[in-house]
């Protein structure tokens, strides 16, 4: 349709590193993109093994796609005239 992207449901390029004083610090593509302190860093580190760690990310970070950008695009509001 396009030259559109194609859309994948799967999040990508998140990493995480633990800092010194416990804190996790979740990167997108090597961007900070948010820092878990305490249980919540507590309960991130529990959950990153039982779940996909990028959809966790993604999902805590606020940074994933909701599926609907193609058709946010095609709305008569977004059109460019």
């Amino acid at each position: 349709m396009g030259d559109d992207p194609p859309v994948t449901n799967t999040p990508e390029g998140f990493t995480y590193r633990i800092r010194k004083n416990g804190d996790v610090e979740m990167l997108h593509h090597g961007r900070p993109a948010g820092v878990l302190r305490g249980a919540k860093a507590a309960r991130f580190l529990a959950d990153v093994d039982n779940e996909d760690p990028q959809e966790l990310m993604a999902r805590l970070t606020g940074n994933y796609r909701h599926g609907n950008e193609r058709t946010a695009k095609n709305h008569p509001r977004n059109r460019r005239p």
